[in-house]
């Protein structure tokens, strides 16, 4: 019998073993790329030291003075250069001394402390009833049909519109101011939670009700915990609000508050008093959320 032929062995030779290893290095880590690449040391982008300082709450700090103390510095200057007269724009001296002033008479506190009082109380009751609501018609597609339509129209009302009605059914007192930055805290909230509801992964709540949960034990086990930053995220809005509403709610025959020292700094002609109100709004506006900022950073640990 003569011999069989010889056939190609499937065993590949060496030197297309090579070939393959070198085209697999181009795409990959190759071994045959040049020591003197492989030992280039990485260099630095040029923008890591502007991340370490964002990294860094004092960077932050840091950065997030610059805008301020260059406001400030335009302010002195075109105040010492004439470009605004002292009616128009009265200098951060002038600004300080009314400040200075209104706490040597003694009414500088009490204003800030009742403001203060009217707004976390209209934004506690105005987020509580907001998260309620939210969360009723975020989980109910009954309530959704009967209720967004009328709260969405509600929302399209500005604040200054409710202001008569609420003197003609509350009369003139802290109830109609309390109860008109409660309506600003609840939109926001109500928003939020609503639509973050409507998005909880399905998955996750079968997962909980394969374990026996249902209603309210659903609801604050698994479907709340779940949309923990959409919560801070209506809340802070929310917070806002509540400062935005203030003066309007300080409209309603007030006496005492930010919003009142506005209005009667502006009858007044006091410039200086105007301003300074202004930013204290901001001052303690920023701080308030600041420390709702930090609440939101411990329930986040906590439930997420």
């Amino acid at each position: 019998m003569s011999p069989t032929p010889h056939t190609h062995s499937s065993r590949e030779t060496p030197e297309h073993d090579v070939a393959a290893h070198v085209a697999v290095g181009s795409f990959g880590s190759s071994a045959v790329e040049p020591a003197s690449e492989r030992e280039q040391p990485a260099t630095e982008p040029s923008g890591r030291g502007a991340s370490r300082l964002l990294n860094t709450t004092g960077g932050r700090v840091i950065l997030g003075a610059v805008v301020p103390v260059v406001m400030l510095a335009a302010w002195y200057l075109s105040t010492a250069l004439g470009v605004f007269s002292p009616v128009q724009l009265p200098s951060p001296t002038a600004v300080w001394s009314a400040g200075v002033e209104l706490m040597e008479r003694g009414e500088l506190g009490p204003h800030i402390g009742i403001s203060t009082q009217r707004v976390l109380l209209g934004f506690a009751i105005g987020g509580l009833v907001g998260l309620a609501a939210g969360s009723l018609v975020g989980l109910s597609r009954l309530a959704d049909a009967l209720l967004s339509p009328t709260i969405g129209a509600f929302r399209a009302v500005p604040s200054l519109a409710w202001v008569p009605l609420l003197i003609l059914w509350m009369k003139i007192g802290e109830d109609s101011k309390v109860t008109l930055i409660a309506i600003g805290a609840f939109f926001p909230v109500f928003t939020t939670v609503y639509l973050a509801l409507r998005h909880v992964d399905k998955n996750l709540i079968e997962a909980a009700r394969a374990f026996g949960m249902r209603g309210v034990k659903l609801l604050t086990a698994v479907q709340l915990p779940a949309v923990v930053p959409s919560i801070f995220s209506g809340l802070r809005l929310a917070l806002a609000q509540a400062w935005l509403f203030l003066v309007a709610a300080e409209l309603i025959a007030s006496s005492m508050g930010l919003g009142f020292l506005l209005t009667d700094s502006q009858y007044n002609g006091r410039t200086d008093r105007l301003i300074l109100t202004i930013i204290l709004l901001a001052v303690i506006g920023k701080l308030s959320d600041a420390v709702l900022g930090l609440v939101e950073r411990w329930a986040i640990k906590r439930w997420t």
